[in-house]
Formats: structure tokens, sequence, C-alpha cells
């Protein structure tokens, strides 16, 4: 794993390098997906079904669109009962994280009888979108599905590519069902999207789409915002590790690869002050990799967008945390809760040298969907936020009109419209 020094110019590469990684690098796939979206809009599930048998070689039609009773008792037939239980176990700490996150409504009287509050209320139907292929991602169902569920969201649905012979993943249907999702449809890819969007004959319109994907969803979710909302236009996942000279760095480099593993396209990057701990897990890592079923992947991953950077201080390679504002930051140093105090910019924080990020993407209970290619400088991890609206709440008595009825006057003329000053004044002719 290449080491560098971490000077400005080195810097300045890395933020350059990351920039490849935006959905916004991808204009022949932006020109199909849109296509794409306007077909499924204007056809519906004809579309649907016909992107499903061009892609995933899988007949679906109006008949089987939807996963059956009969096939999700197949499913835990097939899922190992020991998993099942993980993915309960799972459920129980992800639902209690959640828990604390959920806001009530609120109201203030004043004195002269103005009542001001804000309402809080779930979404109608939320669409819930998981990859097939090659992999399953269980965990993915769940850190999406579950903090809807705990929002009090009451229609819950979910969108995720079927195999050649038309069955979604085993694992993927049971984790759905154990989380609770109500429909499962089976459409992937750009066209589920669409389908969620704009709705179809089977497949009713969401109010919000939320979920990973490849580019060709993470530009469908970016060009149907507006028509719904999203979570996120996510990129490619990341990791950055904060390390001092206490660091061991068998630990730090298994849990780049863990990361470097996900796509060729994945980020990991070891900030530390050591020389020695640079050089010493950059040997780790060449030790780990003939081990690792997902060689290929990571060795491209890692010769892309895998760096070690050795900083003079502590403050320096700070700066450049907060400045790459990484998807996933571990602070493995002598004093990590001191060091986390000046993180500004970081989807989630893991303290410590057990803290692996792993823990975070199945059992810990804090939500996996995080903010990646830089945005942790403005968005947040999913959240039962995600699943709720606020509608403000304004009850006015004459005394307390009376009292901000001429404040109100002036300020509407002084932006010119007097419809507004004169449905104020009329009350008090």
């Amino acid at each position: 794993m290449q080491i560098l020094k971490l000077t400005e110019e080195a810097f300045g590469s890395i933020l350059t390098n990351m920039l490849e990684r935006s959905p916004d690098s991808y204009p022949e796939q932006e020109a199909q997906v849109a296509a794409i979206l306007a077909d499924v809009k204007k056809r519906g599930d004809e579309a649907v079904f016909e992107y499903t048998r061009r892609f995933d070689k899988a007949e679906i039609s109006a008949d089987n669109f939807i996963v059956s009773r009969v096939e999700e008792e197949e499913a835990y037939a097939k899922v190992d009962p020991e998993l099942i239980g993980v993915i309960r176990r799972a459920i129980g700490r992800i639902r209690a994280f959640h828990e604390q996150e959920k806001q009530k409504s609120w109201f203030m009287t004043e004195d002269n009888g103005m009542v001001l509050g804000q309402r809080v209320t779930p979404l109608g139907r939320v669409g819930v979108y998981v990859p097939g292929g090659k992999a399953a991602y269980p965990s993915s169902v769940l850190m999406n599905v579950i903090p809807a569920r705990v929002a009090g969201v009451p229609d819950i649905v979910m969108c995720t590519p079927p195999g050649k012979d038309g069955k979604v993943t085993p694992t993927t249907l049971v984790a759905a069902k154990e989380a609770g999702v109500g429909t499962i449809y089976k459409v992937g890819g750009a066209q589920a999207i669409a389908a969620m969007a704009y709705g179809t004959k089977c497949l009713p319109k969401v109010d919000k789409i939320t979920g990973p994907g490849n580019i060709y969803v993470a530009l469908a979710k970016k060009a149907v915002y507006g028509h719904v909302s999203i979570d996120s236009v996510a990129g490619p996942s990341e990791v950055m590790v904060l390390a001092d000279e206490t660091a061991n760095p068998r630990w730090v480099a298994a849990d780049l690869l863990s990361q470097a593993e996900h796509d060729e396209l994945a980020s990991a990057i070891l900030v530390t002050t050591s020389q020695e701990i640079a050089e010493a897990v950059s040997r780790e890592i060449d030790g780990f990799l003939p081990q690792l079923s997902r060689r290929e992947i990571i060795e491209k991953s890692l010769n892309r967008f895998g760096r070690i950077l050795v900083a003079d201080t502590m403050d320096d390679a700070i700066r450049a945390v907060n400045e790459i504002a990484s998807e996933h930051l571990e602070l493995v140093t002598k004093e990590p809760f001191l060091l986390m105090t000046k993180i500004k910019n970081a989807g989630a924080i893991f303290i410590g040298e057990h803290s692996s990020e792993p823990l975070g993407d199945y059992f810990a209970g804090p939500n996996h969907v995080l903010p990646t290619n830089g945005t942790a400088k403005f968005f947040s991890a999913l959240s039962v936020d995600d699943f709720i609206k606020k509608s403000s709440i304004i009850m006015s008595s004459r005394e307390a009109l009376m009292a901000l009825h001429e404040d109100v006057e002036r300020f509407a003329k002084a932006e010119g419209l007097t419809a507004h000053a004169n449905s104020v004044h009329v009350r008090f002719e």
C-alpha cells in the first residue's frame, strides 16, 4: 500500500482522486438512466418487466411480481436458523438505538393566548431498495427498514432484483420479513427506482426511497429527487483510520481491508503520525491479501484509492481527517476520546482499538447508511428523522394578533405585499 508524506501536494491529489468516485462523473450512465426512467414513467409495469428480463434474465409478470407467502416459507427453510437468530438479535440492538432518536410533537402557549408548536408525523409510504446480484445484504435491509418502523411509517415496501429463477435471495427475504417489510417486489436497478418514484399499476408510488445500489441506482435516485424524497446519493464505501504509535498495525490493516473488499472504487486511508506504524501496516496488508477471497477487488481498490499518509503532527492529521470527511472514521490512538472532540466531519466515529468498523456495519446499533464522498460535512447518518415530517402549528387569539398586527403590516408593506398587510388589517377595522 502506497505510503506518502502528508504534504499539501499529496493531500490535494487525494481529494482530487476521491472526486473521481462521485456519481457526477458518469455522464454516459446518466443518459441511460434517464431513458429508463422516462420509459417506466410512460409504460409502467410493462417497461419494468421488460427491463427485468433484459438485465436480470428473469421472467417476471404481474402474477409473480410480488414475493408470495410460499416463497417466504421457502426462504426461511433455506436460511440457517442460527443466522436467523443473529438477525433477530441485530434487530433488537438497531431498534434500541433508533428508539432514542424519536421526536415528539410539542406546543407552547403565550400569556396572550398565542399557541405555537410543531406536529411530528411519520411518512405514509416508504420504499427500500436492496441490491441483489452476486452478494446478499440483509444488514442493509435492517438498517433501512428499522428506523422507518420506529418512526411509525405504516407502509414499508422493498424492491430487490430477482435471480434468473425469479426468486429473491433467501437471506434478504428473511431479513425483510423479520424487520417488518410489508410487500416485496422483484425488481432492481434504475427501473425499480422509477417504479417507486412514479408508481405503476402493480407498485403504487412511495413518498421516500432509501437504500444503497450501484451507479445506475444512485443516478436514478438523484434524478427522481423532487418526485419523491431520497436518503442520499451514496457513493462507494470509505474508511479512514487515524492512528499513532500505540496502534496495533495488524488490526489497523485488517480494518482497512474490510472496506476495500466492498468495491473496486472503495477508499481505505490510514493517517498516522508514526512512520514505523505506516510501514508495519503496509507489511500486514501484504500478508493478509493472499488469504482473502476478494483479493482482486481489494488490490484494485487499494491501488486506486488506498493511501497511507504520514503526518508530522496530530494537528496536521486531524486537519486531513476533517477535510476528507470519511464515511467511517476509526480513532486508534492513545487518547481517542480527546481526539474525538476535535473531529468535525465523519459519518460514524469508531473509538478505540476494539471498535472495528464491521461492528457498526452489522450489530452495534447505529445506522450504517452514512454520508460518502465528503458529504459528512453537511449530511448525517440515516435515522428516524429521515422518516418523519414536521408541521408548524400557529393559533392566534385576537389579543395576540392585536399586539403584533402593526409590525406584521409594516413588514408586508416593506416587501410590497399590500394584500398580505390587508389580510391582517381588516381584522381591526
